[in-house]
């Protein structure tokens, strides 16, 4: 059981060195080295996301994560804007926006703890699944309890906006002619949906800024495993 144990460890280990997540001459750090590195990379990035993103425009001032109407809503919106109803439009985009912003912060200790909870197995598919890696690891273990406590504070706040109501109604008419996605004909759950995509997007990205700049981050750890 022990030997099989160690051979799954080196072998880890290789993998983790050798698709660059411990530099190769640095390989002799080992597994739990490796992992630690990537523990702390990953929940920094998740903190340095949510902190980005929950707060007054970190959704609607972010090109990469702004949320827009969906489908063909977006081109219907567009023409409203030509058509004098901007202000409406707008509006209820940045509401939607705003919702997402509100609903962020509560996803703090869940993705702390999915980073603390990581297991070598984790690290090893992280390493090998190319850029989406980080984002798919986040989202298999967090995307349905986040949505489960997104869904009632972006719910709280679109309802503010009387345009909400009109949304659903018009949206699942557009729904059921092809020009919306099921899914996306509830005004709560498409905005739910997006602010874990856009939260997921920005982990992702903060994870690679500190690996690009290990140094920067002030941790001995990441200087460790992830200096060149």
């Amino acid at each position: 059981m022990r030997r099989r144990r160690f051979v799954h460890t080196a072998c880890a280990a290789a993998t983790l060195a050798s698709w660059g997540l411990v530099p190769v001459a640095q390989a002799a750090l080992g597994i739990d080295d490796a992992t630690a590195g990537l523990r702390v990379a990953l929940e920094r990035g998740a903190a340095s996301a949510v902190g980005l993103l929950g707060r007054s425009d970190g959704f609607l001032g972010n090109p990469k994560v702004r949320i827009p109407l969906p489908g063909l809503l977006e081109d219907a919106g567009k023409l409203l804007s030509r058509l004098g109803q901007g202000r409406r439009v707008d509006e209820l985009v940045t509401a939607m926006n705003r919702a997402a912003e509100q609903a962020v912060p509560q996803a703090r200790d869940l993705l702390v703890q999915a980073v603390r909870d990581m297991s070598v197995e984790d690290a090893v598919d992280i390493v090998r699944g190319g850029s989406t890696s980080v984002t798919d690891f986040f989202a298999r273990k967090t995307r349905t309890p986040l949505g489960e406590r997104f869904l009632p504070i972006v719910a709280q706040a679109t309802e503010r906006v009387k345009l909400a109501e009109r949304y659903n109604a018009f949206a699942s008419q557009a729904s059921r002619l092809g020009l919306v996605k099921p899914g996306d004909a509830d005004l709560p759950r498409y905005v739910t949906g997006k602010a874990l995509d856009g939260l997921y997007l920005m982990i992702g990205e903060e994870e690679q800024r500190i690996r690009a700049d290990p140094a920067g981050t002030g941790s001995e750890i990441l200087k460790k495993v992830f200096g060149r």
